[in-house]
């Protein structure tokens, strides 16, 4: 075969398993447009598809010759060592889940061998007189000038999302600290390096405190801190002499995902209910007990609300039977267990929390693309909360809040179908394709009545002892993250 026609349909392969690596992995999974840790990433992403567009394009139609092709191999040298750059920022400064992992391997081989193809022209190109010579290649060619449009138009989402990272962080760091405690403390926190750790963390220092991270890929997170807090692996490299004041328990794997089978239940709770057991075991063996300790649950601890159940839910209701509720239960269970050391014991329940990373960014893809509309009936409630609220939330517990359940979730309560038109509204985007629920009952069993049903519930604690919510409709917390 035509060494030339192999390595264009190398890059038509390279060009769809790009762009499932892009929207798949990219956009939903990682939702790195949303990370503030993601900034060079996605510099670098944005640089290897302007230069991946020019390739696809130049390639589908047309032979480079003299000149044109010397410059061809120069940009594939450029290319080659702008993948290895992202090679080393993706491991520095975050987990590469499997899948993706692997498909950054494949495309790297596959990179690799169409760029050694169209390299083996390159002398006898070379020796021609300098041109860009018309060579179609029929379907190939429109399908890979199509590739390059496509890859080009997501350089430039990375480039505007890169910038508008490095705009909020200069909003941020402008911002006014919120303030933890008076004088310096010492935290100890758990789950620091996703969506919401991420963000404690870094508020913690800036109000001066000093931060102990556990994490299962300590030098990730020593690297995504700048070496600013302690990390480790395992509780057990934390001796019994440690002072700490505050524990922060936010580990968990996330919850949205693969079918309930028993197995990713037991995962579940080994992430929550194991790892909070182990927390206690500590707090029970140091010699100087914390004064507090924070435990992540979820408002999923009331089970959920069939339709025509508009009861509000406060901190005084219930559980209910349904794994989520069973899960929540035993991990708050668990984090009691530090009473009995004289630990003052502070059970968190999240709303959906809002912000530029965890579930929004792929809730507001379908809305993006104009396919906005009520999931299911849209009937169900959806409790929710503003990122930098959860927070703010976290230190007024800090600074007095008294032990037991709170609710985090702010006081405007919305149904579904609200939250999309609302969405849609903040977006400019066009409103009114429902999405059926049967396919999401069909995929994820159980799991789907998370996305199909609702919890309408209210934060009683948190507004009787005067907590100021920044975020308390759900029209200016979007229009905020947007």
């Amino acid at each position: 075969m035509n060494t030339h026609l192999l390595a264009l349909q190398l890059m038509a392969f390279q060009g769809c398993l790009g762009a499932f690596d892009t929207l798949y992995h990219h956009e939903l999974t990682e939702a790195l447009p949303g990370r503030a840790s993601a900034r060079r990433e996605l510099s670098i992403h944005a640089a290897r598809a302007l230069i991946y567009s020019a390739m696809f394009i130049g390639l589908s139609s047309w032979s480079f010759q003299g000149a044109w092709a010397v410059l061809l191999l120069l940009v594939f040298v450029v290319e080659i060592v702008l993948t290895l750059w992202d090679f080393v920022v993706e491991d520095r400064t975050r987990l590469l889940p499997a899948t993706e992992r692997v498909t950054h391997t494949v495309l790297a081989m596959n990179g690799g061998a169409f760029i050694a193809l169209l390299a083996l022209n390159t002398p006898a190109l070379a020796a021609m007189p300098t041109a860009l010579v018309w060579q179609p290649q029929g379907a190939l060619g429109v399908f890979l000038a199509l590739c390059g449009v496509g890859v080009g138009l997501s350089g430039l989402r990375d480039a505007w999302a890169a910038r508008a990272i490095g705009k909020m962080a200069q909003r941020e760091a402008a911002a006014p600290s919120v303030r933890f405690a008076d004088g310096e403390r010492s935290f100890l926190v758990t789950g620091a390096t996703g969506f919401i750790g991420q963000r404690l963390v870094r508020a913690l220092l800036r109000d001066g405190h000093r931060v102990t991270v556990l994490s299962r890929q300590p030098r990730q997170a020593a690297w995504l801190f700048d070496g600013r807090v302690e990390c480790m692996g395992d509780l057990a490299q934390l001796p019994p002499s440690r002072r700490i004041d505050v524990v922060v328990n936010l580990a968990g794997a996330r919850i949205l995902g693969w079918r309930w089978t028993a197995a990713r239940r037991a995962a579940l709770r080994k992430s929550r209910v194991a790892l909070t057991r182990k927390l206690v075991d500590w707090i029970a063996a140091a010699e100087h007990k914390p004064a507090m300790l924070l435990s992540a649950s979820a408002i999923g601890y009331y089970g959920i609300q069939r339709r025509g159940d508009d009861t509000v839910l406060t901190e005084n209701d219930g559980p209910r039977p349904m794994f989520m509720s069973d899960l929540c239960r035993e991990w708050e269970e668990a984090a009691q267990g530090a009473e009995a050391h004289g630990v003052r014991v502070a059970r968190m329940r999240f709303g959906l929390v809002l912000g530029t990373q965890g579930a929004l960014p792929m809730m507001l893809l379908p809305i993006k693309l104009g396919l906005g509309g009520p999931l299911g009936d849209g009937a169900q409630w959806l409790s929710w909360i503003h990122v930098d609220d959860l927070i703010a939330g976290i230190a007024h517990l800090c600074r007095g809040g008294e032990g037991g359940a709170y609710n985090f979730t702010a006081p405007e309560v919305v149904r579904q179908a609200q939250f999309s038109r609302t969405a849609a509204s903040v977006l400019k985007r066009p409103y009114g394709l429902p999405t059926p629920g049967w396919p999401m009952r069909l995929a994820l069993g159980e799991q789907a009545d998370l996305l199909l049903e609702g919890q309408r519930v209210f934060p009683a604690r948190l507004t009787a002892e005067g907590f100021v919510f920044h975020h308390p409709t759900l029209d200016g917390a979007l229009r905020s993250l947007a």
